[in-house]
């Protein structure tokens, strides 16, 4: 049976490296936040969104908004809204993904769901060598350690994984990276998505229908 899971996109960071504004910058069509909003709604039927306050987000997104603990440092923050808000749902994990993470694959919930299944509290992937704690699936098991790590002034996500049980699921040497994350402005350039081309619908008048071609 298929444990019931949320998503939660962590949006709280100040992305003072692509100059703020980092969750509203846009991606293609939409916003850097409205691609992790689709993400997280292909992961889970649940979602929220976890912020240090309401005007990162520029107002409503359809979803929850949890707000950052300021007593609490970096990605954990999110992570702790991210857990208490599955707990409160019923829900017995939560996948959260970062905002600046536009590319994360269809199959990131399922390949990791099979490692808790195993036995871990978390799930966390890799890809070329590298591991990415901000994109993880966290049983709500972690949350009373996330508590007591916390109180001995810990403050790093990855470190939290390795002393809760994790395991890590590998994609592997894969290029485009798929779990590539956008830090800079000339970074987001350099991944924006192609621009969509075909038909347009627009209203004329009387109500009849032109098809422009764009």
């Amino acid at each position: 049976m298929t444990e019931p899971c949320v998503a939660v996109v962590l949006a709280g960071g100040a992305g003072r490296r692509m100059g703020g504004g980092k969750p509203l910058r846009a991606w293609g069509e939409t916003s850097l936040l409205g691609r992790a909003l689709a993400l997280a709604r292909s992961y889970a039927d649940e979602v929220a969104v976890a912020v240090r306050d309401a005007d990162q987000i520029g107002g409503d997104v359809g979803a929850p908004l949890l707000f950052d603990d300021p007593d609490v440092p970096g990605p954990l923050a999110g992570l702790a809204s991210a857990l208490a808000f599955a707990r409160v749902r019923g829900a017995a994990r939560v996948q959260v993904l970062a905002c600046d993470m536009p590319r994360l694959p269809a199959d990131l919930t399922p390949r990791l769901a099979a490692a808790l299944r195993a036995g871990a509290k978390v799930a966390l992937p890799a890809s070329n060598g590298r591991l990415h704690p901000v994109c993880g699936l966290w049983s709500i098991a972690v949350e009373p350690l996330l508590a007591d790590y916390l109180a001995r002034d810990r403050s790093s996500l990855r470190g939290l994984a390795a002393v809760s049980g994790q395991a890590v699921v590998d994609w592997g040497t894969i290029q485009p990276d798929p779990f590539v994350n956008l830090n800079t402005l000339a970074e987001l350039q350099a991944q924006q998505p192609p621009r969509q081309s075909g038909l347009r619908w627009i209203k004329v008048q009387r109500g009849a229908v032109d098809q422009t071609a764009v």
